[in-house]
């Protein structure tokens, strides 16, 4: 069987969206020839921990963990947060800066820490590995990012070794949504574009998890791509009984920070509240994840309070449960995200429930849902299409017919995804 070694920053008991591809696919791997060897920080600065996916993990797989030093708690400290406050890194960038101190923190990080906060584990863990991999040589080797600085240790280790490497984009580098946020100084900016270009340059191939990232790779000049999403697990799906909630619950699973806020939703919502016959009885709206106190504040406005049900982070297997169990389905994201596809979209296509989709006409997402025949969408400030399609499915649910038709979705499990990363190596490795 061939070694592949990946790098990952994000692995059990770390919680999240950003886990669940590669636990996946290691999960997988050995029944298309492959044997995985992890490596990731034995002390990382996690927003979340989900112990339940340490069962996702096999006993025998060898994983390597080598400290990682991090600047967050310096960071901690400056805003006066405690010193066991988890923090996720996206906090420095994608909530509404107000204070001085938060303004500065977001300049430091985008200026000093590049192209992340992960950069000084990159030079230690090429120096690791480069020993690891003299006695124990593996065929291929892949990073996943963000964050990105996992790349830079794909980098050097190609340097170093030779050995083929894969760099996965979970998430865009420069053309990520929060980018202009970051307050670059021109030569940031440079020197950031430059270690990009490095490594999409100098990988053997490219794998994006949207078909819009890799054309933008194209469009940048880069033949070497190939896109593979994310997916779903039909072992997390065989457990459900099919039993619905009795009322018109509508779920959304994952964060909803302030440029993710869809105010369009929440309106178009009160005004069914306040209209429309019997729906302020039925009606529920579910959160699952973090909620940011902007979005809670707007749901508020609306009056949409006494229908909330705000649950916070839980566990992947009780997501899953959730999934199976609510009338309808939210996926938002925002108009400046068109490049990103949400692992829990597959997951909602595996859950079989009606989506209702919030964003972009230019992102990936819609058209996968309307291939499936799975859902509807509406532009993120579009208050009367949402309306229309919340107001469709609630008449058929009022008579039982809250269903949808048949849809293969294979091509999105993860055995098969996992099939196609393989045969990527099989072809690279040949």
């Amino acid at each position: 069987m061939k070694r592949v070694l990946i790098v990952a920053y994000y692995w059990p008991p770390s919680g999240g969206a950003g886990v669940q591809r590669w636990v996946k696919f290691v999960q997988y791997l050995r029944d298309f020839g492959w044997e995985p060897v992890v490596y990731t920080p034995s002390n990382p600065e996690v927003p979340i921990i989900d112990e339940t996916l340490l069962k996702e993990v096999a006993d025998d797989l060898e994983v390597l963990k080598y400290p990682i030093w991090e600047p967050y708690s310096f960071y901690k400290k400056f805003l006066g947060k405690k010193e066991g406050h988890a923090i996720s890194p996206g906090v420095l960038t994608e909530v509404k800066e107000k204070s001085f101190k938060e303004r500065l923190s977001v300049w430091v990080r985008g200026n000093f820490f590049i192209p992340d906060a992960r950069k000084f584990w990159v030079k230690p863990s090429v120096n690791y590995l480069s020993d690891y991999l003299q006695k124990n040589p593996v065929d291929a080797i892949i990073t996943t990012g963000p964050p990105h600085s996992m790349h830079l240790i794909g980098l050097g280790l190609q340097k170093k070794t030779g050995i083929k490497w894969v760099a996965d984009f979970r998430d865009p580098w420069t053309n990520i949504h929060f980018y202009d946020e970051l307050m670059l100084s021109t030569a940031a900016d440079k020197k950031h574009r430059n270690l990009e270009k490095a490594v999409l340059s100098h990988a053997d191939h490219v794998v994006s998890a949207s078909m819009s990232m890799e054309a933008d790779f194209r469009k940048d000049g880069y033949k070497q791509v190939t896109t593979i999403t994310n997916g779903f697990d039909q072992q997390d799906y065989s457990k459900g009984d099919g039993t619905l909630d009795a009322g018109f619950s509508l779920t959304h699973i994952g964060t909803l920070y302030g440029s993710r806020n869809p105010q369009a939703v929440w309106q178009a919502l009160q005004e069914l509240v306040q209209n429309e016959p019997g729906f302020s009885e039925d009606f529920k709206l579910r959160l699952i994840g973090k909620t940011e106190p902007v979005v809670l504040d707007s749901i508020r406005e609306y009056g949409l309070e006494e229908h909330l049900e705000n649950l916070g982070y839980l566990a992947h297997e009780q997501v899953v449960a959730m999934q199976q169990k609510t009338q309808l389905l939210l996926l938002i994201f925002s108009q400046k995200e068109r490049t990103i596809i949400p692992g829990k979209l597959f997951e909602y296509l595996a859950a079989r429930r009606p989506v209702v989709c919030i964003g972009s006409p230019e992102w990936d997402a819609p058209q996968i849902l309307a291939k499936a025949r799975a859902g509807q969408t509406a532009l993120f400030g579009d208050k009367e299409k949402v309306k229309s399609i919340i107001l469709e499915y609630y008449h058929l649910y009022k008579k039982g017919q809250l269903t949808l038709p048949a849809y293969d979705i294979t091509r999105f499990s993860r055995p098969a995804l996992t099939e196609r990363y393989a045969q990527l190596l099989d072809k690279l490795t040949a």
